[in-house]
């Protein structure tokens, strides 16, 4: 855990491009400063030996060593928080999930340049993710969970419960492998999943397909107009606020455009206040772990309405930043352990039926 000094971050990049607007954008921000530079694996393990930073951006493709090998060995010798920084890693590339699994603590594209409102934009993010980096416990591990698609549900739900419930779910740092387990821990007919992942575009494509890929519900990333439906789940597109709504019976998702919200686009505030709004008592809320207090006020907006809201505890969470938030807000009704959360839902569905 970073205290008051500022977080120093090594940025491993090979374009010199790249290296100076990280430099600049990261700069900008008083808790921040720059330890240093490399233009490959090599060079950055060389500055490592001497000095030990806080925070490490690193690219995917570079000369001499792609930065996975480079994490994957970093990892093994000397776990450090680490952000892949990578254009790569976009739909339909296995880079997000192999960046992921060997140990990246989080995401983030490459800056471009652009309007001035999307530099700003992109330094919040950046600066942000940096800061939770920092703030990580590397050493926890994510309880694993049986794969629904392989093994059949671990948890078993009545085939009336909430017929009408909808399961709002919110996450950033240390999310992925959180909802990696809640998800893979439900059974085909599981009420409808609508979740806000902090990521950024395109990534969400290739964690809702990874997702897929090994739970026994559907995921898939969302689309403007999508209908809610049973053992279906939809994470929505990075850089779009993600909105639920009711046309009649029908519970559907509104894919927006807009300004951050909480720092965030997605917000988890904007889809929480939408489900407080549109499905009120037939609501689940749940927060997860991340940094910052997205979804917070959206969280006690829910359980005002009459929903049921859980928030991940912190000896699970990777950061206790967002459930601790809402935890200080009353807008946790049951805070529960990361492995203890997909029985509670059904817990709580199972009343919902009654």
């Amino acid at each position: 855990m970073i205290g008051a000094r500022r977080i120093r971050v090594l940025i491993i990049d090979d374009s010199l491009v790249v290296r100076e607007t990280l430099v600049s954008l990261i700069e900008d921000h008083p808790q921040l400063e720059i330890m240093g530079t490399a233009i490959d694996p090599f060079e950055a393990a060389e500055r490592i030996r001497h000095e030990v930073p806080d925070v490490i951006t690193l690219d995917i493709e570079m000369p001499r060593m792609d930065g996975i090998t480079f994490l994957r060995r970093l990892m093994q010798q000397k776990p450090l928080p680490v952000i892949v920084c990578s254009s790569r890693v976009g739909a339909g590339s296995p880079a997000l999930i192999e960046a992921l699994d060997a140990g990246a603590v989080d995401v983030i594209p490459k800056p471009a340049v652009g309007t001035r409102q999307f530099l700003e934009e992109s330094a919040i993010r950046i600066q942000d993710k940096i800061i939770a980096a920092a703030n990580a416990r590397l050493n926890l591990k994510t309880p694993q969970a049986t794969i629904a698609k392989r093994t059949g549900p671990s948890v078993q739900v009545r085939a009336s419960a909430g017929s009408s419930s909808v399961i709002a779910i919110g996450a950033s740092t240390g999310g992925t492998e959180a909802l990696k387990y809640v998800l893979s821990s439900l059974p085909a007919d599981t009420p409808p999943v609508i979740i806000v992942q902090h990521m950024p575009e395109h990534f969400t494509s290739a964690f809702a397909s990874h997702l897929n890929e090994i739970c026994s519900v559907n995921v898939r990333e969302a689309a403007h107009g999508d209908r809610l439906t049973r053992g279906h789940v939809l994470i929505a597109p990075g850089d779009k606020h993600l909105e639920l709504h009711r046309t009649g019976q029908d519970y559907r998702v509104k894919v927006v455009d807009g300004p951050l919200v909480s720092r965030h686009r997605p917000s988890v505030d904007v889809l929480f206040r939408s489900t407080a709004k549109f499905a009120g008592a037939n609501a689940i809320g749940v927060i997860l772990t991340g940094m910052g207090q997205d979804g917070a006020d959206g969280l006690k907006t829910l359980r005002d309405a009459g929903a049921r809201t859980i928030g991940q505890n912190e000896a699970s969470c990777v950061v206790y930043g967002m459930p601790r938030v809402a935890k200080s807000l009353g807008a946790v009704e049951v805070e529960a352990d990361l492995r203890d959360i997909p029985h509670l839902l059904f817990e709580i569905l199972g009343r919902h039926a009654a």
